[in-house]
């Protein structure tokens, strides 16, 4: 029933074997482990990563504290003036990197920074918007949350007019790290014999 191998010589090649086969079973094991390891750390570097890119995208926002309007003779708003802070527990937020998306009754447009004018309105036309400070010394990073800084942006070149008693437009600021901050400017349904208005 079972065969028995007494010559040596025979013995010997199947110990060989036996052992041939043996070493290739680690040396496969040892590359599917390395495999394994490889592709775990890839995968803890990159949710990592992730995970850090969602916590700035969600923490590091501004917060919008007013808006206000000048009111020109025409009884209408030109100038709009939003001054944002650095959300609670975010980082430095430079605004020269930020987007706003102006949603008005007329036009919808994006406006990017236009640092050739920075601090004046001078800055702030139909594709741009300029900015301020107002509490601390940087008119364009909010590097404190007691900084304050004013986003300037010129209404009358945004919209085909300038915005009137009444009307609305939604504002949308994006930071450099993506985080959004949606705010409503509003004008009141009366601008006479004003100057500026709050919005």
């Amino acid at each position: 029933m079972f065969e028995f191998i007494t010559e040596e010589e025979e013995r010997g090649q199947v110990g060989i074997g036996t052992l041939i086969v043996f070493i290739a079973m680690v040396l496969v094991a040892a590359i599917a482990a390395g495999v394994l390891i490889n592709t775990a750390g890839f995968l803890q570097t990159k949710s990592e990563a992730t995970g850090e890119e969602a916590t700035a995208q969600v923490s590091n926002r501004v917060t919008v504290i007013s808006a206000y309007g000048n009111v020109t003779d025409s009884q209408s708003i030109d100038f709009v003036n939003v001054t944002v802070m650095r959300a609670a527990g975010a980082e430095n937020i430079n605004l020269s990197e930020a987007t706003v998306q102006w949603i008005g009754p007329d036009q919808a447009k994006t406006l990017t920074y236009n640092g050739s004018d920075a601090g004046t309105v001078n800055g702030a036309d139909s594709g741009n918007f300029t900015t301020e400070a107002v509490k601390g010394t940087e008119d364009q990073v909010l590097i404190s949350q007691d900084s304050r800084i004013n986003l300037v942006m010129n209404a009358s070149a945004i919209d085909t007019d300038p915005l009137a008693e009444g009307e609305q437009a939604q504002l949308t600021i994006t930071t450099q790290f993506g985080s959004q901050t949606e705010y409503w400017i509003s004008v009141p349904e009366s601008l006479q014999g004003k100057n500026v208005v709050k919005l």
